[in-house]
């Protein structure tokens, strides 16, 4: 917190409190900052046998500066708060109603505009005695009911950053990350590749355009549940997880797109080859990812002055991304190996080095954010995630775009090629072809014709000259030879024309 206001009431459930009843003091509300409080959460357990221990021992580096205008008056830092408070009244330890926000019963505040601190606020079944001025365990059970506010700045001013009321320091300007990725995302990015996938019909380009979608899903969804958070300081958690969840599908996705095309698929063959260990490698990938996600929300403790990335899925999860870029590099040498073509060397170049920065920066970033301020480590690698994967993914659409991408794609896209047979029927070589082939059907037809002339010329002058002139046989026979010479004739036409080598004069003049 920097200038931070934690107010609201705090009443028992079930009894009639009121200021004339002096009422007992069932627990105490401590408002730490981090030096104090890691102490105290850790003595929790040392005495567990001995409640009233183990009070003393969270309590023992604190009551000697924190207030109480019996035990302490001499501390000078408001640290604690007994309660319940009476219904209708102000907490007993309110000693001055000027500082206590209107319409609530108690109120801390914190000014640490220079020096940001992580403060910590707990309840505890601890009470100071009041006449031995020791700190004891309260054992009587207690039912309350409580409403706080805690935010980042003075409830009383007129106006407040939305981005920054309801938000811890360490988180404070993440909403406007998320609206500017989404944007990007969301109007620019998307709508590109959506319009670059109906041009192309290619499971590369399908397979990506479904990781922009699953990317923008998950942008929307945290976005949505930190403007609600911004406007109640509660926000919509089960939006949260479902947008993290999309976040985590999205990197997994893009991660097999780069596998599959380090391997060649869909531009040097058709065929996966190694489908088996690619399906190994991104298997393992995304269930440390999702084993790190959960592990992070349930089993890292408050206290523990780490990110996620700082525990043991998270190294994990790290050391495979480094393995699985180790694999990528050698199969994508493999791949270009064997690739001759200059302009799907060129792709592959290109795609490798960016592909290179895109799965080294989290390593990189990580080792980094151990030498940065948890107050802005959360920052830092939430801005260098989304910024790695908007340019990531802005390369490829680059890359992939339909008048780019036909050229190393196999089967980039379908193609109306009506056009180009129109244009390729109506070539000159074509229309000879036509006629060429038009011309010998036109010479068999007159040889036929000649045959059937012959045949009918035949039968008729034969048969009248033999009833008439017997020895005139000869003068027919004759005449049978001469058409039988024309008929020679025709068929040397036909198969000029059959012949390649003929000459166009040599036809001209047989017929």
């Amino acid at each position: 917190m920097t200038e931070g206001f934690i107010f609201g009431n705090m009443t028992s459930i079930g009894s009639s409190n009121s200021s004339s009843d002096q009422q007992q003091v069932y627990g105490t509300l401590a408002l730490l900052p981090r030096q104090f409080f890691v102490a105290f959460y850790r003595n929790r357990t040392k005495a567990s046998s001995d409640p009233d221990l183990a009070c003393r021992l969270m309590f023992q580096e604190i009551k000697s500066q924190a207030y109480d205008a019996r035990c302490n008056n001499e501390g000078w830092e408001d640290f604690l708060r007994g309660v319940p408070c009476p219904e209708g009244h102000l907490c007993p330890d309110e000693d001055n109603p000027a500082n206590v926000v209107p319409g609530t019963q108690l109120t801390y505040a914190i000014q640490d505009i220079n020096n940001p601190r992580f403060w910590y606020l707990s309840l505890v079944a601890c009470v100071w005695d009041r006449k031995t001025c020791e700190w004891r365990h309260q054992d009587q059970p207690l039912h309350l009911r409580y409403h706080l506010n805690i935010v980042n700045g003075n409830p009383s001013a007129a106006t407040h950053s939305i981005f920054e009321y309801h938000f811890s320091f360490d988180k404070q300007d993440t909403t406007e990350i998320y609206l500017v990725c989404l944007v990007f995302y969301g109007f620019i990015l998307v709508p590109l590749q959506i319009y670059a996938a109906c041009r192309q019909v290619h499971a590369i380009t399908r397979l990506f355009t479904a990781t922009l979608v699953v990317q923008v899903a998950g942008l929307l969804l945290n976005t949505l549940h930190l403007l609600v958070f911004s406007s109640d300081g509660m926000g919509f958690l089960p939006l949260n997880i479902a947008g993290d969840l999309f976040n985590i599908l999205a990197q997994s996705s893009f991660m097999l797109v780069l596998l599959v095309l380090a391997k060649g698929w869909a531009v040097t063959r058709m065929v996966l080859t190694g489908r088996p260990l690619i399906i190994a490698l991104w298997g393992l990938y995304s269930v440390l990812i999702l084993t790190l996600y959960f592990w992070n929300m349930m089993e890292v403790d408050v206290i523990q002055d780490i990110d996620e990335y700082q525990t043991w899925p998270g190294w994990m999860t790290l050391g495979l991304r480094v393995v699985i870029m180790v694999w990528f590099l050698c199969e994508l040498r493999t791949t270009m190996t064997y690739e001759h073509n200059a302009t799907k060397l060129h792709f592959f170049l290109h795609f490798g080095a960016a592909s290179l920065v895109w799965f080294i920066y989290l390593p990189v970033v990580a080792l980094i954010a151990l030498q940065i301020s948890p107050l802005w480590r959360y920052k830092l690698l939430l801005g260098f995630t989304y910024s790695a994967d908007l340019l990531a993914h802005s390369f490829m659409t680059y890359l992939l775009w339909p008048e780019r991408a036909e050229q190393y794609l196999l089967l980039a896209y379908e193609a109306d090629l009506s056009a180009e047979l129109d244009e390729f029927d109506e070539a000159p070589h074509i229309i000879n072809q036509y006629d060429t082939a038009q011309g010998i059907n036109n010479h068999r037809s007159l040889s036929n014709t000649h045959f059937n002339v012959f045949n009918n010329h035949n039968d008729t002058n034969t048969n009248n000259h033999l009833s008439n002139h017997h020895d005139t046989i000869s003068n027919h026979v004759d005449v049978l030879t001469n058409h039988q010479h024309d008929v020679c004739n025709h068929f040397d036409v036909v198969n000029s024309y059959f012949d390649p080598s003929s000459d166009t004069e040599q036809l001209k003049i047989k017929t």
